[in-house]
């Protein structure tokens, strides 16, 4: 691999989007970035999704400029699966083209459009070494993984969500905050077992293990779910961020979290109020608190009992 074109530290900061297709990367930048742009943050968007055509933000570096993937697929016979894996492993060959014009774009803020390929943030090891090297260029990034907040209503994928957070968790290498994104339609599919709390704070997962076992299917698979459920809270890293993109208190906890992450948070880059700076040093622990107004937001009450139909 050649060595990047400048020997000058990028000293910027970032974002590295993930998350599988759908669960709204592409729209979280697009909103994030104005909510950065509003705050006079200055902030620029990367598409490093080659299959991202018409992104919705305006697009200050575009990796199908350095590698299609339609004529990846056309000239070695690959799938769109295949092809991006291509795509990505491409970028990494060549991240002197990506640090010439994240050099031109002096002081700001990177929001990463991260490609939806679950394999790229759980084993392929493409994407990791992209964010090693733009760590080695002096870029901080923290990784933010988007799930779709109505896999809550599901308790077998909700365990499947929690595997694959932690996998790219482990995998990725960068400080993370996990969020659970479209928090207004959470309830579109069914109705949450449990309090939202449990769900973003990852709560004793047995409860979870029984509530599995009253449908005959997945009663067959108790022990596999238990060994499942105990590995993700041996490890006690995944946590979620409720998310709702439309909500610009909502999309404020995010940057909370993500600063802290990152380290912009304790730097020098804005000048903030007395108050910007206490509610980042001390966000998190204001967390159980705004997922509860959360929930009483978005969730339907339980229904009671005693009460007439």
């Amino acid at each position: 691999m050649s060595s990047a074109p400048s020997g000058r530290p990028l000293r910027a900061f970032g974002q590295a989007v993930l998350g599988p297709p759908g669960s709204g990367k592409s729209s979280y930048c697009a909103r994030v970035r104005e909510a950065l742009a509003g705050l006079g943050r200055p902030v620029s968007v990367v598409n490093l999704d080659p299959a991202n055509e018409g992104p919705p933000y305006p697009c200050a570096v575009d990796v199908g400029q350095l590698v299609a993937l339609g004529d990846v697929m056309a000239a070695l016979g690959l799938g769109p699966n295949g092809g991006l894996l291509y795509c990505m492993d491409y970028l990494r060959d060549h991240l002197p083209w990506l640090r010439a014009r994240l050099d031109a774009l002096p002081g700001h803020y990177f929001l990463f459009d991260c490609p939806g390929q679950v394999e790229l943030g759980t084993h392929h090891g493409a994407l990791r070494d992209v964010f090693a090297r733009m760590a080695g260029w002096g870029l901080r990034l923290a990784a933010v993984h988007l799930v779709d907040s109505h896999y809550c209503t599901d308790p077998a994928k909700f365990i499947s969500v929690l595997c694959t957070s932690l996998a790219t968790m482990l995998h990725v290498e960068l400080p993370h905050v996990n969020l659970l994104s479209k928090m207004d339609l959470i309830e579109q599919y069914g109705k949450l077992a449990f309090n939202l709390d449990y769900y973003t704070e990852v709560l004793d997962l047995s409860y979870l293990v029984d509530h599995l076992a009253s449908d005959p299917f997945f009663r067959r698979y108790r022990r596999l779910n238990e060994k499942l459920v105990q590995l993700i809270e041996d490890y006690s890293l995944v946590s979620f961020i409720p998310l709702n993109i439309q909500d610009k208190e909502s999309i404020r906890r995010v940057l909370q979290a993500v600063d802290k992450a990152n380290g912009y948070g304790f730097g020098a880059q804005e000048q903030r109020s007395l108050e910007a700076m206490m509610s980042t040093a001390m966000g998190a622990d204001f967390h159980f608190s705004s997922t509860l107004a959360v929930q009483e937001k978005y969730l339907q009450p339980p229904e009671r009992e005693d009460e007439e139909p």
